[in-house]
C-alpha cells in the first residue's frame, strides 16, 4: 500500500511522529499529503529551540495551539541577560538581530491562538512585561506560564497574572532576577490557588542602573552569577 492510500487520520498519526523540519519535507511531496500539514488538528504542540526556529515556515500557527514552548538554552542567552547599559558594540549588534523575534512571534499568538493552555519560555532575554500581559489577555484558557530566565520580566507581569490570570493553575518565575519578595506576596494573595514557583528571582540582583562608581562592582557581581 501507497502512503497516499492511508485515510486522513492515519496520515495525521503518523505525521505526529515527525519533527516539523520533516513535516515540511513530506508535505512537498505530494498535494494529499500538503493537506495533511495544513490540518489544525496537526499543530496543537509546539517546541521551539531557539529564536531562528520562529522565522521558518515549517510550522502552521492557529487555534488549535495549547501547548508552546521556547526554550534556548545556548551559552548566547547569557549576552542577552546583560543589561543593554553594560553592552559593548559587538553585544548590541549581536542581540538586535534577534531582539524582536520572540515578542514578535507572541504577538502572533495572541491573535491567533486564543486556546492557548500553556507557555513555556526559557532564556528569552528580550520578552517584556507588556508581552506577557496583553498574551495573558488574549489567552484566557491559559493554565500553565513557566517563565525561566527572561530577565526583563519584572513584577509588572505578577500584577498583570493578579488581574488577568483567572485560569491559572501554575505559574513559574524562575531565575528572573527582577523579580521581587514583594511581587510574589501579591501573587500569594491575590491568587491563592496559583502553584507558584520562584527559585532565586527574589534572591538575584535586580537590574537598577548604579552611580557610575559602582558600575565595574555591580558588572563584576552579575558575572559572577551568570
Amino acid at each position: 500500500m501507497h502512503i497516499t492510500q492511508l485515510n486522513r487520520e492515519c496520515l495525521l498519526h503518523l505525521f505526529s511522529f515527525l519533527d516539523k523540519n520533516s513535516r515540511k519535507s513530506l508535505a512537498k511531496t505530494c498535494h494529499k499529503l500538503l493537506e495533511v500539514f495544513q490540518d489544525p488538528l496537526l499543530w496543537s504542540l509546539l517546541n521551539f529551540h531557539s529564536p531562528a526556529e520562529l522565522k521558518k515556515d515549517n510550522f502552521l500557527l492557529g487555534p488549535a495551539l495549547k501547548y508552546l514552548s521556547i526554550c534556548w538554552y545556548s551559552e548566547r542567552v547569557k549576552v542577552c541577560n546583560i543589561e543593554d547599559w553594560m553592552k559593548n558594540n559587538f553585544q548590541k549588534d549581536f542581540c538586535n538581530r534577534h531582539e524582536n523575534t520572540v515578542s514578535d512571534f507572541l504577538l502572533e499568538v495572541c491573535n491567533r491562538c486564543p486556546n492557548l493552555l500553556s507557555l513555556t519560555l526559557s532564556g528569552c532575554g528580550h520578552v517584556t512585561d507588556d508581552c506577557i500581559l496583553l498574551l495573558l489577555k488574549n489567552c484566557p484558557n491559559l493554565e500553565t506560564l513557566k517563565l525561566e530566565n527572561c530577565v526583563r520580566i519584572t513584577d509588572q507581569t505578577l500584577e498583570a497574572v493578579t488581574l488577568y490570570g483567572g485560569s491559572l493553575r501554575t505559574l513559574h518565575v524562575d531565575f528572573c532576577r527582577n523579580i521581587t519578595q514583594t511581587g510574589l506576596e501579591r501573587v500569594r494573595e491575590k491568587r491563592p490557588s496559583i502553584m507558584l514557583r520562584a527559585e532565586r528571582s527574589a534572591n538575584m540582583i535586580p537590574d537598577n542602573k548604579p552611580e557610575k562608581k559602582f558600575m565595574f562592582e555591580k558588572a563584576s557581581r552579575k558575572l559572577v552569577q551568570l
